[in-house]
């Protein structure tokens, strides 16, 4: 490895009183964490975890200093494994980087080696970081949906303008699929079509109570990235043997829901965990983005930042503020 350099960084520090601050600092090499490959970080994005990291309290931050930023991509400066050699291209999403390791917000970043994946050909690190963690996330859902097979008739995709949502919608509406997609913010509309989506449906109707744990079956699968309340009420909406791909918690952990759609209509819900995926799961994942996730639709979901904007995004996204991608260019 190299000897020590200065680099920029946004730091997490935490004082007696169990204050935390965020704020842009110029720190050292020697201060990385261990790990087998050095990388000149080119960008990440602003996930929700992101938000926790930054935020209040901490969070997710395991100890302090830190930095946060759960994902990143970027070229290798240096290795010690022999997958990787200077000039590679590489992208990072899970791990608990960002968490317990520091992560992506720093010009630099040492991780282990087992962590990263090659760049696929094609796709810039800028396009890396605007698929990130959501779009990988994303990705996996849709994998998982085809896997048990997605029925005729609409997919569902809730959370629509949010990060997975955005790239769930664009994805597979180009895959052929007619796409309906749920959001309380009726100004999205016209990002969500421009995105693919051929109907838009408000959260309210989701949201609505009802007693009836069956109602007419509607959707041929699901990308759920709200849960809660609302994920009791899409699985009574299914297609029979139709499957929903659940990645999110912003409604809640409780599922209010009975087992009458997993036995009288074959339901299927998947949980999709985009943490610690095998190796050979990553790769297919990021050669499927590069194939079916379309470009220049990924170029509507962006919103550029810098390191210097991380602590007003964090508590931004957290309130539900941020629209599709937002990506971090760390040398800016």
């Amino acid at each position: 490895m190299k000897g020590k350099e200065m680099f920029n960084a946004l730091v997490v520090t935490k004082d007696e009183e169990g204050k935390t601050a965020a704020a842009v600092q110029e720190i050292d090499t020697d201060q990385l964490p261990e790990g087998d490959v050095t990388v000149a970080v080119d960008y990440s994005t602003v996930n929700y975890k992101d938000g926790l990291c930054i935020g209040p309290g901490g969070g997710l931050v395991r100890n302090y200093p830190h930095v946060p930023g759960i994902d990143f991509a970027g070229t290798v400066e240096a290795s010690d494994d022999a997958r990787y050699k200077p000039g590679d291209k590489v992208v990072l999403t899970g791990w608990r980087v960002g968490e317990a390791h520091w992560g992506g917000y720093a010009q630099k970043a040492r991780v282990k080696a087992d962590w990263l994946v090659p760049l696929p050909d094609g796709i810039t690190t800028r396009q890396a970081m605007a698929v990130g963690t959501a779009g990988f996330t994303a990705m996996l859902a849709v994998m998982a949906l085809e896997d048990h097979g997605i029925k005729d008739g609409p997919v569902l995709v809730t959370g629509a303008a949010g990060g997975v949502g955005s790239v769930a919608t664009a994805i597979i509406a180009n895959l052929g699929h007619e796409v309906a997609a749920v959001t309380g913010r009726p100004e999205t509309a016209d990002y969500l079509t421009g995105l693919g989506a051929t109907r838009i449906v408000p959260r309210e109707e989701l949201n609505e109570t009802t007693k009836r744990p069956l109602e007419a079956e509607t959707w041929g699968g699901c990308v759920d990235a709200v849960g809660g309340e609302m994920l009791a009420r899409l699985l009574g909406q299914m297609k029979y043997g139709a499957s929903v791909s659940a990645v999110g918690l912003a409604g809640g952990a409780g599922l209010p829901a009975t087992v009458i759609p997993f036995l009288l209509r074959g339901v299927n819900l998947l949980g999709i965990d985009s943490v610690m995926q095998p190796y050979d799961n990553r790769l297919r994942a990021w050669d499927r983005i590069a194939k079916d996730l379309p470009m220049d639709k990924l170029e509507a979901m962006v919103q550029p930042a810098t390191l210097a904007d991380l602590p007003g995004l964090g508590r931004d996204i957290l309130k539900g503020q941020v629209k599709g991608r937002v990506v971090v260019d760390v040398n800016a």
